[in-house]
């Protein structure tokens, strides 16, 4: 992967540098300017004083820069930042390997990263398997940061969200990202996005055990002290919602899906490597675990994200919040039979009831409003489409002249032209 540093007609030979290449023009990451702007600076304190600042996301733009000086030509740079990267970080493999190649470029050329010989016996090819999965690591990195997300850009399941979600998370799996947003008076704006793993078979998890990563609409459910968990988690876990009521609709199976760290060896695991939970490099997952809010951040997990300007969202929100509002008149005036009309005849409440069952919960919520206005407050509208087009809906239900309600969750299921609601219960 990297060039012979003592050949300079060989500096500029890109087909052998195929991640340096592709980093020639890479823009630089766009999260968090001050801490970004510091950490692609080379060190300038001696090594046995220095203590590293362990700030999330600083690891991989320095590698990152590591690789652009390679690609320049500038291999003595590149290698006094790639030695000062290990030592700072010395669990992060890929800056060890970068080491690694730069001094051996120096006695001859180096075709790939880690350019060994071919494997021929078991212990060879376990260097081998574990080189392959670096390399994959290394290009996802890249990648994303070639592809960045439009300025200003969401991705087109955040329809609306409630200001009681002050962040929201969503992972695009195809590039191995987890991107985190703060929901301001403004809008979403995307504040930081780092590498992550998946499930070792890769995503779209149904069984219990199957090693993969679920897809779908989730809600971070809890945050895990560290101190109960095992080092294999590293810095803490926030648990999520798997299986939604969703995935329980098509009959999947499975639990414990947590985004977590890594253990104190490890500092980032291969882009397949889990048993099916998210897991970030600790720095990382530190700051998930400082920001986010357990049961009112959102946590999308999709094949590949679909980012769009905020307004392009505007029409299907106004188009569902009138369906919304329809649904809440039927209620407000106890119309039974059109308030029914909005519910699949499959409904399932949070409590297992179905639709003849939660028809009288339904009957006894609308008799104690004795006619008074019901208002919904704090909505979210989460959008997710794969085989299906659902809704998942969550609102406070105040009536009028009451200062408090229940927060209720709804999934809704496009039906040809009607949304339906498939599930509802109280969250809060």
């Amino acid at each position: 992967m990297f060039v012979e540093l003592s050949a300079p007609s060989r500096r500029a030979a890109a087909g052998t540098l195929f991640l340096a290449a592709l980093l020639q023009a890479a823009p630089a990451h766009a999260q968090s300017g001050k801490v970004r702007r510091a950490a692609t600076q080379p060190s300038t304190e001696p090594a046995d004083t220095k203590v590293p600042n362990l700030r999330d996301g600083q690891a991989e733009t320095r590698l990152l820069a590591v690789y652009k000086l390679i690609a320049e030509g500038r291999s003595r740079e590149a290698l006094a930042q790639a030695e000062t990267l290990a030592r700072d970080y010395p669990n992060f493999q890929l800056a060890q390997l970068a080491v690694g190649d730069l001094l051996m470029s120096r006695t001859r050329p180096i075709r790939r990263m880690g350019d060994v010989p071919e494997p021929d016996t078991a212990r060879s090819l376990q260097v081998a398997t574990t080189l392959e999965e670096l390399r994959n690591e290394s290009r996802q990195r890249v990648d994303a940061q070639r592809s960045r997300p439009p300025a200003h850009s969401i991705p087109a399941q955040f329809l609306e969200l409630s200001p009681r979600s002050r962040h929201a998370i969503a992972v695009d799996a195809s590039r191995s990202r987890l991107y985190l947003f703060e929901n301001t008076p403004k809008g979403l704006q995307l504040v930081a996005d780092y590498y992550a793993s998946v499930g070792k078979l890769g995503i779209e998890k149904s069984l219990e055990g199957d090693q993969r990563t679920p897809l779908g609409v989730y809600f971070i459910t809890s945050r895990l002290d560290p101190a109960t968990l095992k080092d294999f988690y590293g810095a803490g876990a926030l648990p999520i919602n798997y299986p939604n009521p969703l995935d329980q609709s098509r009959g999947k199976t499975g639990s414990g899906i947590w985004l977590h760290g890594t253990p104190p060896d490890q500092f980032a695991r291969a882009p397949l490597a889990t048993d099916g939970c998210l897991v970030l490099a600790n720095p990382d997952l530190e700051r998930i675990l400082r920001t986010v809010e357990p049961r009112s951040t959102p946590v999308v997990i999709a094949r590949q994200l679909q980012w769009v300007a905020p307004h392009a969202v505007q029409a299907d929100r106004k188009s569902f919040d009138a369906v919304l509002n329809a649904w809440r008149n039927a209620k407000t005036q106890g119309d039974m039979n059109r308030l029914l009309g909005f519910y699949a005849p499959d409904f399932q409440s949070y409590r297992k009831k179905p639709l003849n069952e939660w028809t009288q919960v339904l009957q006894a919520e609308t008799r104690a409003l004795k006619g008074r206005e019901l208002h919904l407050k704090d909505k979210s509208y989460l959008r997710w489409t794969d085989s299906a087009d659902t809704m998942v809906v969550t609102f406070g239900e105040v009536a009028e002249g009451a200062r408090t309600g229940p927060v209720k969750r709804q999934y809704w299921a496009r039906r040809g032209q009607q949304w339906q609601i498939f599930f509802e219960g109280v969250i809060g």
